[in-house]
């Protein structure tokens, strides 16, 4: 049992650790994308919408910007995604090992609701795809066109959201649900919105057919709510 109880705390070090990781590595990649697309230089020629040069590590890059997309498919093309991927998935693994099989201590508080296991670890898991549901219907509404409206409605649920985990679980695990509720949203951006648009605007240059511009409008905005996210996550 002493053998099992300490392999327990190294699964929970390290799932902890690799959330920390690569959370940093997804909010990283988020912020310098929105730096690079308000640094570009749109006075140029040519197809392109705009373009930087950059400077790191000793080299030089030369980066450009498509509004729809290119003229051709490339034939290589770097996606990002599993660094949201990887942080939701890792950040699941410590909610389950830590405070779904630790719920007695770390998740219910007694004082503030009487839950059972099963009761907290449903309200856990609800509330995470029912903050997708409401934002998702939200940006599908006419508030969509309205960005800033958004973001504000949007950070008021995030306030009642707060409050409402507060009235349920301890402390410490009120904190973490309200990231992990904000992180949800952002994960689902990318895997039920930004790239399934970035693959029909894909499969589009493969069969050289001109995308839908209004593919990649629907997901810079997701994209750039991420952004925003990632602040109070």
């Amino acid at each position: 049992m002493y053998d099992l109880a300490i392999f327990w705390e190294w699964i929970s070090f390290a799932v902890r650790w690799l959330h920390v990781i690569t959370a940093m590595a997804w909010i990283g990649s988020s912020f310098y994308f929105i730096a690079l697309d308000l640094g570009l230089n749109r006075n140029i020629s040519g197809p392109a919408d705009g373009e930087e040069w950059q400077v790191h590590g000793g080299g030089f890059y030369h980066v450009q910007k498509y509004l729809v997309a290119p003229a051709a498919m490339p034939e290589h093309l770097t996606w990002f995604k599993w660094e949201s991927y990887t942080t939701w998935l890792s950040g699941v693994a410590m909610l389950m090992v830590v405070y779904w099989a630790g719920s007695e201590l770390y998740l219910i508080d007694p004082a503030k609701m009487d839950l059972s296991t099963w009761q907290a670890i449903a309200i856990s898991a609800g509330s995470l795809a029912v903050g997708w549901v409401i934002y998702d219907s939200l940006c599908k509404s006419k508030l969509g066109e309205h960005p800033t409206l958004l973001m504000v409605l949007l950070f008021a649920v995030l306030v009642v959201m707060s409050w409402g985990y507060n009235q349920v679980f301890t402390g410490r695990a009120a904190l973490l649900h309200l990231g992990a509720f904000t992180a949800t949203i952002m994960t689902a951006n990318v895997a039920m919105v930004i790239m399934p648009n970035q693959r029909i605007v894909v499969a589009d240059l493969k069969a050289a057919r001109m995308p839908d511009a209004k593919y990649g409008k629907i997901a810079k905005l997701r994209s750039t709510h991420n952004n925003y996210l990632t602040l109070p996550v």
